[in-house]
C-alpha cells in the first residue's frame, strides 16, 4: 500500500488580481488540483497525499479541506491509487474524531506526533495506541521533530508499528540518523518506513525505506519514481546518479518555506494559475524560483 513515491500535492489557488506578494489568495482551484493529481500519478507516482504541509492544510477552511479530499479521492478511484489524508492535532480525542470523519475511500491517514505539548514517549505511545484502537483507516505516523519539538525513538516506532492499524511512518528527522538505521534494520512485519526529507531520500531508499512522501515530486514525479525503482532493482549506478541530481533539486525547492518555491515553479511552467500561498507564508522570490527551474531543466 505504501511502497513507492507518494506526492503531497500543493493546493492551487485561483488568482485574485492582488499585487504579487500581498498574501491574498483566491478560492481553491479544484479543476487544477485534479489535473495535478492525474499528472503525478500518470508520471509514475504510487499514490497521493492530501492535506499535508505542502498542501497548506492549516490555512484551509473545513469546506476547502473537504473539497481537496473529494478531488483527490476521485482521481485515486480513477487511477486505482492509494490516497493518504493528513490529520493534525495534539489532542487525542479531537484527532480520533477527525479520523472517524474521513471518507470511506481514504486508504490511510498521516497523523503527526503530538506537537507543542511534548508528551513523554509513554504519552506518544498511549496517544497512537488510542488512535489505532479506534481508527477506521490505517495510520501513518508523521515523525517530524523539527516541527513538533518531540523526538521519538526507533524502539517506540517499532512498538507502535506492531499494531495492526499502524501501517508505517513518514520519517523526517532532517537526515539519515542512527534511529532511522535502527528502525530500517529491524522493523515490524507490514510496517513501511517512508522517507520524508526530500534531499536525503536516496540514502533512505538505499538503507531499505519502502518509498517516500516527497513534496519535490510535485515537479519531478517520474525522476523520483525512477529513483525508487532503481534502488529496488539494485541498479546502484543509476540510483546514485539520480539521487545526487534530485538532492540538488530538492535543496533548491526548499530554499524558502515549503511550498513557496514549488508553487513558484509550477506557476512559471503554467501548471497552476497563480503562485499564491496563504499568510503567514509569502510567495517565493524570483531568484529562488529561477534557480530551481534551472536545476529542473537539467
Amino acid at each position: 500500500m505504501l511502497k513507492g513515491i507518494h506526492v503531497p500535492l500543493v493546493t492551487p489557488f485561483a488568482p485574485t488580481g492582488s499585487a504579487p506578494g500581498s498574501g491574498a489568495t483566491g478560492e481553491v482551484a479544484a479543476d487544477v488540483l485534479g489535473k495535478l493529481a492525474r499528472r503525478v500519478l500518470d508520471e509514475g507516482a504510487s499514490g497521493l497525499v492530501a492535506l499535508g504541509t505542502t498542501g497548506e492544510a492549516a490555512a484551509l477552511s473545513p469546506d476547502e479541506r473537504a473539497q481537496v479530499v473529494e478531488v483527490c479521492a476521485e482521481v485515486c478511484r480513477e487511477r486505482e491509487a492509494p490516497l493518504t489524508v493528513g490529520v493534525t492535532g495534539n489532542d487525542t480525542r479531537s484527532v480520533l474524531k477527525a479520523l472517524e470523519a474521513l471518507p470511506t475511500d481514504v486508504t490511510a491517514a498521516l497523523v503527526t506526533v503530538p506537537y507543542f505539548l511534548r508528551p513523554s514517549e509513554r504519552g506518544v505511545i498511549a496517544h497512537f495506541e488510542a488512535l489505532a484502537d479506534g481508527t477506521p483507516v490505517p495510520l501513518v505516523i508523521y515523525h517530524i521533530p523539527y516541527r513538533t519539538g518531540q523526538a521519538v525513538s526507533a524502539a517506540t516506532l517499532r512498538r507502535l508499528g506492531a499494531h495492526p492499524m499502524v501501517a508505517g511512518v513518514k520519517y523526517a528527522t532532517g537526515g539519515v540518523d542512527q534511529d532511522a538505521l535502527d528502525l530500517l534494520g529491524d522493523r515490524p512485519d507490514g510496517f513501511d518506513v517512508l522517507g520524508g526529507d526530500d534531499a536525503v531520500i536516496s540514502p533512505m531508499l538505499a538503507a531499505g525505506a519502502s518509498g517516500g512522501i516527497l513534496a519535490s515530486a510535485n515537479l519531478a514525479p517520474r525522476d523520483f519514481a525512477d529513483l525508487a525503482a532503481a534502488w529496488d532493482a539494485g541498479d546502484v549506478t543509476r540510483a546514485r546518479a539520480l539521487g545526487h541530481r534530485l538532492a540538488r533539486l530538492s535543496a533548491a525547492l526548499f530554499a524558502e518555506p515549503n511550498p513557496t518555491v514549488i508553487k513558484g515553479v509550477l506557476h512559471a511552467r503554467g501548471l497552476i494559475p497563480s503562485a499564491d500561498v496563504r499568510l503567514p507564508l509569502l510567495p517565493a522570490g524570483e531568484a529562488s524560483v529561477s534557480a530551481a527551474e534551472a536545476l529542473l531543466d537539467r
